[in-house]
């Protein structure tokens, strides 16, 4: 049996740039962090006693005797790609709802590829890992998703993250000292929506402007507050600077498509700055899902109450990325 936990993402800065339409021809750079909130993966061999080959947990159940039957993309094509062709049982558990902002999908993945190469006896590095799953989301399932989420939660941690032209993406993780990061910490705030999304009803309409250049301009102001964050959380600057830079690229963000927000997650957000909080955005490619804030400590309180229907998650950055938890293949 071999167990793995990789930590979903929360994204700050530079989102939209780390689409391949965009950083291409420009680069692209993000900022963000690994949560200690995870994806589970069991895997271990399956008997040939069963009138199936493959079984799997998720949301659903699953029992196959081919991996071209298999319903759920992602494990389809790892097993496709990884060359396994049954034999296997897979389970999946999430501490947080999928489709909402975190990139569970792609932590999943991620998992899902830890497990099996251990599963082959083959001990992986988190960048293999974190390419991998790029490579199956980008090529084999052709979701429309940027590189940002695999390698934040591959890696874990603080993680500065630039994408080249040449395809490249470079990984750095952010020298903030503990006392600094435990800063960040306590001025974060985690809120469910309670609304889930497909990320790819938002994106349709931000990828197509991207293409067309449309939206150049803000996409390239928004890489250039990575660097200014950067500098904030290096820094000695007072924490809620991050949170103004948050409001600025949110205001930015909203501006590359009009399915990003909405009415209701502005009336949400303003309540929340008339409340305290600095700033802020919601969490993904838009349109539900988790609104992160930043907020003094002793203003998140009266935040919470003026949020009064959304369900307050807390946090804390996860620093060891995709971990492999039990190993013992039969």
């Amino acid at each position: 049996m071999i167990i793995t936990r990789t930590p979903v993402r929360v994204s700050f800065l530079g989102g939209g740039t780390d689409y391949p339409d965009y950083f291409r021809q420009h680069g692209g750079q993000t900022l963000g962090c690994a949560i200690d909130k995870y994806s589970y993966v069991t895997v271990s061999r399956l008997a040939d006693l069963f009138d199936h080959t493959i079984r799997l947990s998720y949301s659903q159940l699953e029992r196959v005797r081919d991996i071209e039957e298999i319903d759920h993309p992602a494990v389809r094509e790892c097993l496709r790609f990884l060359n396994l062709d049954g034999g296997i049982e897979i389970h999946y558990m999430g501490d947080l709802p999928a489709r909402t902002g975190l990139g569970t999908s792609s932590s999943f993945t991620v998992a899902l590829l830890h497990a099996l190469h251990a599963l082959k006896g083959e001990l992986v590095s988190q960048e293999q890992l974190a390419n991998e799953a790029v490579f199956v989301e980008q090529e084999r399932i052709r979701e429309r998703v940027g590189v940002q989420d695999q390698h934040t939660c591959a890696h874990g941690g603080l993680v500065h993250l630039r994408c080249q032209r040449d395809g490249k993406i470079l990984v750095s993780p952010l020298p903030v000292s503990r006392e600094r990061l435990e800063e960040l910490e306590a001025h974060l705030m985690l809120l469910y929506t309670g609304i889930s999304r497909h990320a790819h009803a938002v994106l349709d309409e931000q990828l197509e402007r991207t293409r067309r250049g449309v939206i150049h301009d803000d996409l390239s102001y928004l890489s250039d507050l990575v660097d200014e964050g950067v500098r904030v959380l290096t820094g000695s600057e007072p924490i809620v600077r991050f949170g103004e830079l948050l409001h600025t690229a949110w205001v930015t963000k909203r501006r590359l498509s009009s399915k990003i927000s909405s009415p209701e997650i502005d009336r949400w957000y303003e309540t929340a700055r008339a409340a305290g909080a600095v700033g802020g955005k919601l969490l993904g490619a838009g349109g539900g899902g988790f609104l992160l804030l930043l907020a003094e400590p002793r203003r998140q309180p009266d935040v919470e109450r003026a949020l009064a229907g959304l369900k307050r998650v807390r946090f804390g950055i996860d620093h060891a990325g995709s971990t492999l938890l039990f190993y013992q293949p039969t």
